[in-house]
This record gives structure tokens, C-alpha cells and sequence, in this order.
């Protein structure tokens, strides 16, 4: 990992992070010959790019039921156990209408209602992401929306992967497609002979996917624009440097473009959190991605300060915080911008993935300095009503004729006038 000593050069590998290759003329095709040619394209582009020829794009509830025969009982204990303390976490998150009468004659209020339809992608081909499921559909369904769609890559025989049918079949996910890439966002969005549009849609995904997001978003609703994945870990001459080691290559695993970095106090501390990432580094059965996310976006930063360490977690704005500091709480209140801040040595960014109850799905390349975790209120709109007497609009009335006259809308103002 390299070491860096200097505001200013922290401040450049904060501007290096890497946005989606440059994949939109490619997606751009694919979407419309999606819309053009709908179920018998999304055949033929499984068929191109995952290797897989298939007849039917939706999973059958038959094979929903042998993929409980496919996954281990310890397996679907740990997916019940998380899906129970996620859905813990987001219960918290919900919201209620509500009305209120500020004054004689007038009634205002806010409706919340969810969305009718949502569809989740998750990655998959080579990999299972069955807790991306839990993260994605568990709030969906606590927000209570009516139609829950699922995409993700067929494997090498044309089946899904038993451990996501198993989370979307705990999660009450309603459909399950076998397609996966930009074809199937472009799938969710516009609908096919197979696939009924949706209003929104969440996941993470490659560059083709998020790029697909960021095309289709104002037809339909997406959660965000993820970027790869990244942890930052701020330190004290306390840490123990195992931990530290383990943390940062726990992130580098993810893909070659994971960003993992570590805010040290002194330039002894920064070597040795080299030498141990690099021991650690060996043991690994993902080595080859993680050396390579090592080596190209590790980084290890002296700090001379507390209060620089927290400037610059601020202008990282991380998708994960780990403050293992001796007094980790006490900087809490500082920290402006991060997805999620796990305190304390003990507090590893793998509990946030899978069981600890929080959203995994958080927003990266420094959107956390104006996005959220996805959450319940991803998935319902909200309306606002109004109601005022005859009396209550007479009160407010030449207010309004004034505002109206002075943007030159006169239309609005004889709207009052001819009821006052």
C-alpha cells in the first residue's frame, strides 16, 4: 500500500477515484434493442455475454423449492437469522401519513403510500450475493410495495443460484427472471412480453449496469449510481494492526477497483500496516483481486491530528467508516459525510454486510456528502394534501394575488379573486 504523508497528496487520491467506464454508446444499443425486440433479445443476450441458452426467462415456483434442497441448513439459518435482524433495523424506518389544522379552516397533510411495483438486480453468474437480496427486498416489503421483481445472471446451466432463490423466497419476492447486465435493467424499466415494468430499481451491478441506471432513471425511479467499493479506517497507536490489516483486505476482495484506506497517527504505525497487509495479504484465496485493489487504490495516510483526520474523512465522504480509535464515540458527532460508521475494534464492515441490520447498500465515490443508505423510504412517495375553508382562503387571499401579480400570473390571481 502506498504511504503518504502530505494534506496535499491525500487530497489527490481522493480526486483519483474512478467513475463507470466509459460503456454508454454500448448500453445505449442494448436498451433499445431490449425495447425493440423485448424477450427474444433479452434471449440472446444471455445467450452472448453470460454463455447460457435458456427457453424461459422467469424461474418456476418448482425451482424455488429444489433450491431449498440445495443449500445447507446452517446456510438458511444464517439467512434467516439476518433477514430477521435487518427487517429489525427497518421497521424503524417507517412512516406514517399525517394531518394537522394550523389554524381555523384549514387542513394540510402528507400521504405515504408505497410504490405498486420495484425491481431488485443482483449481480451473479460467477458469485451469489443472497445477502444483496435480503438488503434490497426487506425494505421494499416492510414499505409495503405490491409487486417485488428480481433479475440477476443465470449460471452455466441455465439455474439461478440456490442461495438467492432461497433469500428471495424468505423476502416474499413475487418474480424471479434469469437475465442479468443492462439488458435486464432495460427489461425492469420498459417491460417485455415476460417482464412487466416496474417504477423503481435498486441494486448494484458493473459499469454496464449502473451505466443502464443512470439511462433509464426518469422513466423509471433508481436507488443510486454505485460506484466501486470503499472503506476507510481511521486509527490510534492503540489499533491493533491485525484488525486493521483484515478490514482493509476484507474490502480489496471485493474487485480490482476497491478502494481501501487507513488514516495512521505516525509514519512507524503506517510501515507496519504495510508489512501486515502484505502478510495478510498471502493467506488470501482472492489474492489476485486483492493485490491488484491493493496496489493500485490502497493507500495508507499520516495524520497529524485528530481534527485533520476528520477533514479529510469529510472530503472522502466514505461509503464505510471504521473508527477504531480508543474513545471511538467521541467523534461521532464530527463526522458529516460517510455511508456507515462502524465504532470500536469490534465493529468489523463484514457485520454491516451481512447481519448487523443496517442497509449494505450505501452510496460511494463521496455521494454519502448528499445520499443515504437505501432504506424503507426508498420505496414510498408521498403526496401532500390541502384543504381550506371559504373563509381560511379569503384570509390568505390578497397575499396571494400579490405574489401572483409580481411574477406576472395573472391567471392565478383571478383564480382567487373570482372566489373572494
Amino acid at each position: 500500500m502506498q504511504i503518504i504523508t502530505t494534506r496535499n497528496q491525500i487530497t489527490k487520491r481522493i480526486a483519483r477515484r474512478t467513475s463507470a467506464s466509459p460503456v454508454e454508446k454500448t448500453v445505449r444499443t442494448i436498451i433499445d434493442r431490449v425495447k425493440k425486440f423485448q424477450d427474444a433479445e433479452l434471449l440472446a443476450l444471455t445467450e452472448r455475454f453470460d454463455g447460457v441458452t435458456i427457453q424461459t426467462l422467469q424461474v418456476s415456483k418448482q425451482e424455488i423449492l429444489d433450491a431449498y434442497q440445495k443449500v445447507s441448513s446452517s446456510l438458511l439459518q444464517a439467512m434467516k437469522d439476518a433477514k430477521e435482524r435487518i427487517q429489525r433495523f427497518h421497521e424503524q424506518q417507517k412512516e406514517e401519513s399525517w394531518r394537522i389544522e394550523p389554524e381555523e379552516g384549514v387542513y394540510l397533510g402528507q400521504q405515504v403510500r408505497p410504490l405498486a411495483s420495484a425491481g431488485i438486480y443482483i449481480p451473479g453468474g460467477k458469485a451469489s450475493y443472497p445477502s444483496t437480496v435480503l438488503m434490497n427486498a426487506i425494505p421494499a416489503k416492510i414499505a409495503g410495495v405490491k409487486r417485488i421483481v428480481l433479475t440477476t445472471p443465470p449460471q452455466a446451466d441455465g439455474t439461478v443460484n440456490a442461495a438467492v432463490l432461497v433469500a428471495a423466497d424468505l423476502c416474499g419476492v413475487d418474480e424471479i427472471y434469469k437475465v442479468g447486465g443492462a439488458q435486464a435493467i432495460a427489461a425492469l424499466a420498459y417491460g417485455t412480453e415476460s417482464i412487466q415494468p416496474v417504477l423503481k430499481i435498486t441494486g448494484p451491478g458493473n459499469a454496464y449496469v449502473a451505466c443502464a441506471k443512470k439511462l433509464v432513471f426518469g422513466d423509471v425511479s433508481i436507488d443510486m449510481i454505485a460506484g466501486p467499493s470503499e472503506v476507510c479506517i481511521w486509527t490510534d497507536e492503540q489499533s491493533d494492526l491485525k484488525f486493521v490489516a483484515a478490514d482493509l483486505l476484507a474490502q480489496a476482495e471485493h474487485d480490482e477497483d476497491a478502494t481501501a484506506c487507513c488514516l495512521v497517527p505516525s509514519i512507524q504505525i503506517a510501515e507496519a500496516l504495510s508489512t501486515e497487509v502484505n502478510r495478510q495479504l498471502e493467506l488470501m484465496d482472492r489474492m489476485d483481486i486483492a493485490k491488484k485493489s491493493i496496489q493500485t487504490n490502497g493507500w495508507i495516510a499520516v495524520v497529524e491530528s485528530e481534527s485533520e483526520a476528520i477533514d479529510i474523512i469529510n472530503e472522502l465522504a466514505p461509503e464505510h467508516l471504521e473508527i477504531m480509535t480508543a474513545n471511538p464515540e467521541n467523534s461521532l458527532d464530527d463526522i458529516e459525510n460517510a455511508g456507515a460508521i462502524f465504532l470500536g475494534a469490534y465493529s468489523p464492515e463484514a457485520l454491516g454486510d451481512y447481519v448487523a441490520g443496517p442497509n449494505h447498500t450505501l452510496p460511494t465515490s463521496g455521494t454519502a456528502k448528499f445520499s443515504s443508505p437505501l432504506g424503507v423510504y426508498d420505496f414510498v412517495k408521498k403526496t401532500s394534501i390541502i384543504r381550506y375553508t371559504e373563509n381560511a382562503l379569503e384570509h390568505v387571499s390578497d397575499a396571494i394575488i400579490e405574489l401572483a401579480n409580481t411574477e406576472q400570473l395573472t391567471g392565478h390571481a383571478q383564480a382567487i379573486r373570482v372566489r373572494t
